[in-house]
């Protein structure tokens, strides 16, 4: 992880591996996770709701619906960066997960580097170094003898 890190930033990127499945993973870390989600959710409003929360709605793209969606809430300092998360379960297409993606840069937030979050936590304290790496080998294994 020889990058720098703004941690004003807040950060987007997809968390499910790339490709068709049910389900896709979108996941914000940062200062304005919680507002930036908020912009495009339609449900409950997510800047008045408690850490650790699920909730149902849709994501817009102005007036047009994008998909039905749940997002979790995060919020500082308990979540895996020790900023605020959310993150969104959206259907699995590459294509639906690419537009949401797309919708929250034009929002604000900014694509993650690969391992940024892990970065992020580590910058926190979530973890130290030793562990940090141990996550690196895990996410990058590719057979259980890794």
């Amino acid at each position: 992880m020889a990058f720098r890190t703004d941690l004003e930033d807040t950060i987007v990127a997809l968390a499910t591996p790339q490709g068709v499945g049910a389900i896709a993973l979108i996941r914000l870390s940062g200062p304005k996770a919680i507002g930036l989600t908020n912009q495009v959710f339609h449900g409950k409003d997510l800047t008045q709701v408690k850490s650790h929360t699920v909730h149902f709605g849709t994501i817009r793209d102005g007036e047009r619906i994008l998909d039905e969606v749940l997002v979790s809430v995060f919020r500082e300092p308990r979540s895996f960066t020790k900023e605020n998360i959310t993150e969104i379960s959206c259907h699995g297409s590459p294509y639906l997960a690419q537009q949401i993606i797309k919708l929250l840069i034009r929002q604000g937030a900014r694509p993650a580097r690969a391992g940024e979050f892990t970065q992020r936590a580590f910058l926190h304290g979530q973890f130290d170094l030793a562990q940090a790496e141990a996550i690196a080998d895990i996410i990058s294994a590719v057979s259980e003898a890794a």
